[in-house]
């Protein structure tokens, strides 16, 4: 699915499409809104940054179906502090 949206992507970057629908098909910055979107401040259907808001989040605090992030909420969601219905917390353990 990923692979997917990053080869799409590749094909309308390469293709010289900038944007669809209104939203730009690759967005980085501080803040960032896009399909894939990097930045701070994140919102796309792909997208990384410290607050990131999309269908695949990653970041540090993240929200999306598919969120990864140390706070992250979704409905798959992986990190230390998860919630969701199919949430993986990691504990960390304190070494020795």
């Amino acid at each position: 699915m990923v692979v997917g949206l990053l080869l799409v992507a590749l094909g309308l970057t390469v293709a010289g499409v900038e944007t669809v629908a209104g939203f730009d098909v690759l967005a980085a910055g501080e803040s960032a809104v896009g399909y894939l979107a990097a930045g701070n401040f994140s919102v796309g259907v792909l997208s990384t940054g410290i607050f990131s808001v999309g269908v695949f989040a990653a970041g540090i605090f993240s929200v999306g179906i598919f969120a990864i992030g140390i706070f992250s909420i979704g409905i798959f969601s992986f990190g230390i502090y998860a919630a969701g219905f199919y949430a993986a917390q990691r504990h960390i353990q304190p070494s020795e």
